[in-house]
């Protein structure tokens, strides 16, 4: 899926990522798995086939922002 930023904050995060975070839920019952690609968080994210299922890019110095659902 192609990024559509609207901040440069998640356009730098998502140039400069070197880990991706597939988050769902809230709480308790949230879910969180890190991939080290963004293919590999797509593929992750997918299983669920809702929609609701974050992407957030995450860079090296621990700045993160939500890309996409999928």
């Amino acid at each position: 899926m192609t990024p559509n930023f609207t901040t440069p904050h998640e356009k730098m995060c998502f140039e400069t990522a070197v880990k991706f975070n597939v988050v769902r839920g809230r709480g308790k019952s949230r879910y969180v798995k890190t991939c080290s690609t963004l293919e590999e968080a797509e593929q992750i994210a997918r299983q669920f086939n809702d929609g609701r299922t974050m992407i957030y890019a995450i860079n090296n110095l621990g700045n993160s922002a939500h890309i996409f659902n999928v």
